[in-house]
């Protein structure tokens, strides 16, 4: 439909939208507020007087529409209003940083400045610069909170207004909405916001699933309302009873996340059961606010039959954006589940309002937020240069949406981590040098390993050795963006330090070969072996992966100059030049299987394809052995839902960073100190682990079964030459069962 309004209309209705701007604010404007917003306004009409957006609209509809977000649903005050008019005045017009500095001040500057820079760093496409943009914006949330918190403004209404965007491109900003803005609104605690971005998400990455759900919500609409007006009934005579003030709300669940729901639970429309949830928003003062709500509770639950396992109390313990509320589900008429939340109108308002109405609320003496601390360890997870930004967003991101457990550190002091967290997780959120040298944990007064994963209410001591340091399999069971970073920063360290110590190992064995140690004589084995970096070789030498018998082949090689001539020109046309990049090849070159991660003979599924590097689980089938599917396969739910016990979990490794583990038995003479000279040889062998150590004496003889973890054979056979050079130990055998 085309577009066709005279100039003075679009004067009026400019008019128009700018006094309802001013109309509903949610912080109270001053003469002075009004003058400044005023200034912004005119500035930002006539910078942007010969623009049109797609739709055929003046611009400048969407910087009022911006500064509307701001001001009524995020609930900042007058310098984000005026920052909102402005955000794309130096981006698309004459104007410049300098000018408006000179005009409104230097903060307003600075957010502008912010803005436009998370502007331009957008339109890259790369999928690996689009994530270092990411880590450079998220930067931003330090310096001020309200680029992002604008921005994210910016984004609602670029996604409302999209419809006359060509398709792809629809695609790509819906894709990018629901990869990193509704996240981040998610944690500012923007949760109505939030919801609309992944909705609209939704409507332009699957639009025939979004309008099917609509067009279901939209059949059953009366038939909800009926339902939720004979609940409220019943609610609203208790309520009034007990002389309660309150309003009662009642909302669907988002499209987004009942499609959420479809997919993780493998169910249609119509076996989801609670698509829409009751609020009570009560009326309370501060010393009555939390009784008040627990109150509510047990009036409710004296008439509706509670879910035990359903409540969750965000009220004794807020989540770190400062969101509180009772959720509890109750089996409503006619067998129904229906959720209820139990709040205050101030918890409402941080609930509606999150980063804005939380300041609001909070005294001058208060300790620092949740979000305060949040936005600390963001800023340290953000300049750690270490990892590249692909891995730091995935990783970011899942810190985002994770839902929240609180444990007790041995002191009595609560700690918020995400659910799912392991006691090494803890440890880290601890400290960094307590998570490197996490050795185990006390949990409730009973020791687990550091894989432990942990719940809500449990006290938890983390237990440290001066020897221990991190390994590659503590990357399997770390969830949080922190300790995931810290691991692979330690590896990255100690790789550099085996690649030192090969370097000069390799020097040694060349000479010995009577080869020359230089820069051509390492890339030309590097290419020999097919490694793609001199570092890859120096690391392999190093941790005793690559065998002497394939350096005497290559010094064979060497010595026929024909050969050699003939297979360095092949090697130049097919291999990949080295570079000089520190960095180690990730080859996938192996797929194990269960926690001993054993070599077994399978097969890749036809269904889902999957390549190494892929996430995947094996399927134990009747007649074809093992079948590799990929985790997101279409068959896995099926699979995993039907025949659980014939799942196998698997990944990808390269085996050149692999540890394999090794059952050792030892017998010999049973002589003082001899278990402690045992541990101490085991421990200095570089990068050999000890999992186990069951040692038994009887009347002078000694006998123990070791389990370890090795890089490979060359590693183990030193380690088994050394304890026997023990006094006492006699003998030493590998066994292949423990």
């Amino acid at each position: 439909m085309a577009y066709t309004v005279t100039i003075e209309e679009e004067n009026k209705e400019i008019a128009s939208r700018y006094k309802d701007l001013l109309k509903g604010t949610y912080r109270t404007l001053t003469t002075a507020d009004k003058k400044e917003i005023r200034k912004a306004f005119e500035l930002a009409v006539e910078a942007h007087s010969s623009q049109r957006r797609k739709t055929g609209e003046p611009y400048i509809y969407h910087p009022i529409a911006v500064a509307k977000i701001v001001a009524y649903e995020i609930g900042l005050g007058p310098k984000s209003i005026v920052a909102a008019l402005l955000h794309d005045v130096v981006e698309d017009t004459h104007y410049t940083l300098e000018d408006i500095e000179r005009e409104f001040g230097e903060t307003i500057g600075r957010i502008v400045n912010g803005l436009t820079k998370i502007s331009r760093l957008n339109k890259e496409q790369d999928a690996s610069i689009q994530a270092e943009n990411f880590r450079k914006m998220l930067l931003t949330l330090n310096d001020d909170v309200r680029v992002i918190l604008i921005k994210i403004a910016d984004r609602l209404h670029n996604m409302q207004t999209m419809d006359a965007m060509p398709p792809h491109k629809q695609l790509k900003i819906a894709s990018e909405t629901l990869y990193i803005y509704a996240p981040l609104a998610h944690r500012l605690g923007l949760y109505n916001i939030k919801t609309e971005l992944e909705d609209l998400g939704l409507k332009y990455t699957e639009p025939e699933v979004f309008n099917d759900i609509l067009a279901k919500i939209t059949d059953s609409k009366e038939e909800q309302d009926k339902y939720i007006k004979e609940f409220n009934k019943t609610l609203k005579d208790i309520l009034n009873k007990e002389g309660f003030k309150y309003t009662i709300k009642g909302r669907s669940k988002s499209i987004f996340s009942i499609r959420r729901k479809m997919r993780a639970q493998n169910v249609t429309y119509d076996e989801i059961y609670d698509k829409f949830a009751i609020r009570i928003v009560y009326k309370s003062d501060d010393k009555q606010e939390k009784f008040d709500a627990w109150k509510i509770y047990s009036i409710v639950t004296d008439h509706f039959q509670p879910n035990p396992t359903r409540l969750r109390d965000w009220i004794s313990q807020p989540k770190s954006t400062g969101y509180e509320s009772l959720h509890i589900t109750v089996m409503g008429p006619d067998n129904h589940w229906v959720e209820v939340q139990i709040r205050s109108e101030r918890m409402d308002e941080i609930a509606e309002k999150g980063y804005a109405a939380h300041y609001k609320y909070k005294n001058a003496d208060e300790k620092e937020t949740g979000l305060d601390s949040w936005l600390n360890r963001l800023k340290e997870t953000l300049e750690n240069p270490d990892g590249n930004a692909v891995d730091f967003v995935e990783n970011f991101k899942l810190n985002l949406y994770t839902k929240e457990i609180f444990v007790f550190t041995p002191n009595g002091d609560i700690k918020a981590i995400p659910k799912g967290a392991s006691a090494l997780d803890f440890a880290f959120t601890i400290h960094t040098e307590v998570g490197m040298k996490c050795r185990g944990a006390k949990v409730n007064g009973k020791l687990k390993p550091i894989s432990h994963v942990l719940i809500s209410g449990d006290q938890v001591e983390i237990i440290t050795a001066n020897q221990q340091k991190p390994n590659i399999r503590w990357l399997d069971f770390v969830v949080t963006a922190r300790a995931r970073s810290r691991i692979k920063s330690a590896l990255k360290e100690e790789q550099k330090e085996i690649a030192k110590e090969g370097k000069e190992i390799l020097a040694r064995k060349l000479r010995s070969l009577k080869l020359t140690y230089n820069e051509k004589t390492v890339h030309e084995l590097a290419s020999y072996l097919k490694l793609k970096t001199s570092f890859d070789l120096f690391y392999r030498i190093g941790n005793g992966s690559i065998e002497n018998s394939q350096l005497k082949d290559f010094a064979a090689q060497k010595s026929n100059a024909f050969i050699s001539f003939f297979k360095n020109r092949i090697k130049r046309t097919t291999s990949t030049p080295p570079n000089n990049k520190e960095e180690i090849n990730q080859k996938y070159d192996m797929l194990v299987f269960g926690q001993e991660e054993e070599q077994l003979e399978y097969k890749l599924a036809k269904c889902c394809n999957p390549i190494p590097g892929d996430k995947v689980f094996g399927f134990l089938t009747i007649n074809e052995g093992i079948k590799v599917h990929k985790n997101d396969c279409p068959n896995a739910v099926g699979m995993q839902a039907k025949y659980a016990y014939r799942i196998m979990s698997a990944k990808w490794i390269d085996s050149t960073q692999q540890d394999f583990r090794v059952f050792l038995h030892v017998s010999g003479s049973d002589k003082f100190g001899l278990v402690n000279q045992l541990t101490k040889v085991i421990s200095s062998n570089m990068h050999v682990n000890i999992h186990q150590l069951n040692i038994s004496g009887n009347e002078g003889v000694f006998d123990g079964r070791i389990t370890i973890s090795v890089k490979n054979n060359k590693q183990l056979t030193r380690l088994v030459n050394n304890i026997k050079k023990i006094d006492g130990i006699e003998k030493v055998d590998r066994i292949y069962k423990q």
